[in-house]
């Protein structure tokens, strides 16, 4: 116990980031091996080995899971948990909260790890996990909330440091956008239904996975660029100001961007718009960023060449700033129209993943270990070798996924005899012509994946026989009264929140409105903009002093980050959800399913197929030609979760439905190639064994009437003799195709999804499906 008015030596809770800094080691190592793996399965469909569980639908979901948050949760922890207690020169407020952390999150990570080969999967990308397993995440992000927060209150150093500005953010942000988005109606112990459905589920879906990557993947990781940069290259960070204007910009701005994920589809255009817009204006906060961090290391270039720290931290720092910089390009319209659903976008996504988080925590790690065991890195040649195999591996994945998403999207959207026809009809054409750039990237992950594991090796050998030792401090204690450290008084009553607020609303009636109102909303905001500026240049002395008393204050801090974040998600999502169902249809909507179509549409959501096959055709000329009629918001209204898509490994399937007979799909799920020549896509024996659950559709319709969408006053035992007789129909077609399975298999009820996309699309108000328009 630590008494004010003394001297007294703090000894850091460094057993915690021990425990974290090894299992991100570990995961990571677990996480890349399966991206090696399902990378071979898009090349080679025998690697599925025909087993439910081993599939690439299956696998990707754990990847993704596994490197965002196995990988990098792990990291994030380690470094915040390291620095702050740094920074706030006091002990972690709680050694049993610190534990339950670690074991709380390491138990998810199992539980993620075991259900989603099993398909129980919520279908909606970064936030497959079920509902139970939701639930504990939240707890244990209030457990790791709870424990940063009491440990700045009790903290001996009274302003707070750029890296913890940027860990608030995280904390407040995340936790926010995991619960909107992961908002569900459970219809069993593992089976739920997210409360947004149609374009709503797709935009709070983007709004939650476009910030995932912004506020799990970047803020927190920028934290610890600010603490341990400086650190590995013993100068200061280059510009105090910048920095300010890096952080405030960054959190504000991020949260607008996640539209540009759906540009071109059915989302309303002026969200499409707004999007694209402010992802275009995240340029300028990224680099300023990257640039304060690369100009940190001023006088110490020479480092570069001989600490491998260093080494990993500019790489790691470059690769942001290359990706900060792809990410707007990729927000225009005309360079998103190529570069959707192809590898460009998984390019990018890996260039952040493992060039950005992947080598600052290499570079982390290394700098810690000594540090954390007391005992020199084993060997520094294997750390250099570390990072030219990670960066020729990073570097071979990176152009390899640039040059096949580009040949795609050119091959996709090629048109001959004067754009009347397709150049290339055939969508296994595009496949074929990218496969030995999808083996390059298998050998680009190998590589990558070998550098991470020489690392493991290298850590192992340095802390093998070492003693693990606890970092300690003299501090004074002073006394604080509350306000001190968590008051209000005088934080928002100022002229710099003022500004900001009446500069923002009077942009909002800039963007959203039209005539006389969107006139008078541009010149009030210009007026604004000018006010703010001349009373900066007049009195900045006294917004200095204002922001300096709000670094001792975390309290009115949080607050103002969470309302900085918190204006975008409602500015997007409220009119969405306020505006009836009936406006945003336009003049078509879908039907109901079936009870037997919603059991297979559920099949479809556990093997993933939303991985490779979207369900949303563009406004794009190209998109119309290949696949039909564009999709309208009326056609998944009725969807939750939604499945337009983010990758097109297969074809769109949005007017799929009467295309083929059921003999086709039955033998295109028994042995793809027997359909497609050259297709990679799995087998799936096990759909023709299983039987199908409709023991579950009274519940599952139930929570979907609750949801708003119009099924009948079904009772229980009129929905299963409605799927079994549709069942029965299905099977006897089948048979008379000369194709026979018993009507109960879940073959069955995946046909009868396939069959109604895009057969469901009638008039508003009609009284039966007449095919697709």
């Amino acid at each position: 116990m630590t008494i004010p008015g003394q001297k007294t030596t703090i000894e850091y809770n460094d057993h915690v980031v021990r425990q974290f800094m090894l299992a991100s080691m570990i995961w990571g190592a677990v996480g890349m091996l399966v991206g090696v793996l399902i990378a071979t399965q898009l090349n080679f469909w025998q690697a599925n080995f025909a087993t439910s569980f081993l599939t690439f639908g299956r696998l990707r979901p754990l990847h993704t899971n596994a490197v965002i948050f196995a990988f990098v949760g792990n990291m994030i922890f380690a470094g915040i948990y390291y620095s702050t207690q740094r920074l706030a020169k006091v002990r972690l407020a709680s050694d049993f909260l610190s534990a339950l952390h670690f074991w709380g999150w390491q138990l998810i990570i199992v539980a993620a790890a075991i259900t989603l080969p099993l398909g129980l999967t919520r279908g909606k990308e970064y936030a497959e996990l079920i509902w139970p397993i939701n639930i504990a995440v939240a707890f244990i992000w209030v457990v790791f909330a709870v424990n940063f927060f009491w440990t700045l209150a009790r903290r001996n150093e009274k302003s707070l440091y750029v890296a913890i500005w940027f860990y608030i953010a995280t904390i407040i942000t995340v936790a926010m956008l995991y619960i909107v988005n992961h908002l569900s109606i459970p219809t069993s112990l593992l089976h739920s239904y997210p409360i947004f459905g149609g374009v709503q589920d797709g935009l709070v879906q983007w709004w939650y996975g476009h910030n995932a990557v912004a506020f799990f993947l970047t803020t927190p990781v920028l934290g610890i660029m600010y603490y341990f940069l400086p650190k590995a290259a013993e100068r200061p960070v280059y510009s105090y100001r910048l920095s300010v204007i890096h952080f405030w910009s960054l959190v504000f701005v991020y949260i607008w961007a996640g539209p540009h994920h759906l540009l071109n589809t059915a989302l309303p255009n002026w969200l499409q718009l707004l999007g694209m817009t402010f992802s275009l204006m995240l340029w300028a906060p990224s680099w300023g960023g990257m640039l304060n961090g690369l100009l940190t290391l001023r006088g110490a270039w020479d480092k570069l060449r001989t600490d491998h720290v260093i080494k990993f931290f500019v790489a790691g720092v470059t690769f942001y700033g290359m990706s900060t910089f792809e990410g707007p390009l990729l927000s225009i319209k005309p360079v998103n129209a190529l570069a959707h659903y192809t590898d460009w976008i998984i390019a990018h996504v890996h260039a952040g993943a493992l060039g950005w988080n992947g080598f600052m925590a290499a570079g982390m790690f290394y700098w810690l270990a000594p540090r954390l065991w007391n005992k020199p890195l084993y060997s520094k040649s294997l750390a250099n070798l570390h990072f030219w195999i990670g960066m020729t591996g990073i570097l071979l994945y990176v152009a390899a996924m640039w040059a096949s998403g580009i040949t795609q999207g050119l091959m996709l959207n090629d048109t001959a005899e004067g754009g009347t026809i397709l150049k290339y009809p055939n969508f296994l054409d595009t496949l074929n012509a990218i496969r030995p750039l999808m083996l390059l990237r298998v050998a680009g992950g190998g590589l990558y994946l070998t550098g991470f594991l020489i690392m493991g090796y290298n850590m192992w050998r340095t802390i093998r026989g070492a003693s693990a030792v606890n970092g300690s401090i003299e501090v004074y204690v002073e006394r604080h009264t509350p306000d001190e450290i968590m008051g209000t008084k005088g934080t928002f009553a100022n002229a710099p929140v003022l500004f900001t607020i009446f500069g923002v609303g009077l942009a909002c009636v800039w963007l959203f409105t039209s005539g006389w109102v969107n006139i008078l909303g541009f010149f009030a905001l210009a007026l604004c903009v000018l006010l703010a500026i001349g009373h900066y240049e007049t009195r900045g002395t006294s917004w200095g002093a204002w922001y300096d008393k709000l670094l001792i204050n975390a309290l009115p801090f949080t607050v103002l980050v969470f309302l900085a974040v918190a204006a975008g998600g409602m500015i997007q999502i409220i009119p969405m959800l306020t505006i009836d169902r009936r406006l945003q249809t336009e003049d078509r909507v879908a039907s109901v399913y079936t009870p037997l179509e919603l059991a297979g549409r559920d099949l479809f959501v556990r093997e993933g197929c939303y991985n490779c096959h979207s369900q949303m055709i563009r406004t794009l000329v190209p998109d119309v030609m290949r696949y039909g009629t564009y999709s309208r918001l009326g056609e998944s209204i009725w969807d939750h979760p939604y499945q337009w898509g983010s990758k097109r490994t297969g074809p769109d399937l949005a007017r799929v439905g009467g295309k083929y007979n059921d003999a086709w799909h039955f033998d295109h799920m028994q042995n793809p190639r027997q359909i497609s020549v050259g297709s990679n896509m799995p087998t799936y024996p096990w759909l023709f064994t299983g039987a199908t659950d409709y023991a579950a559709l009274p519940a599952k319709i139930r929570v979907q009437k609750m949801l708003g969408v119009p099924f009948p006053n079904w009772s229980p035992a009129l929905i299963d003799t409605l799927a079994k007789d549709q069942a029965k129909q299905i099977a006897k077609d089948l048979q008379a195709q000369g194709r026979y399975v018993d009507a109960d298999k879940e073959i069955v009820a995946l046909i009868s999804y396939l069959q109604c996309l895009g057969k469901k699309w009638e008039p508003t108000g009609a009284a039966t499906a007449t095919g697709t328009p």
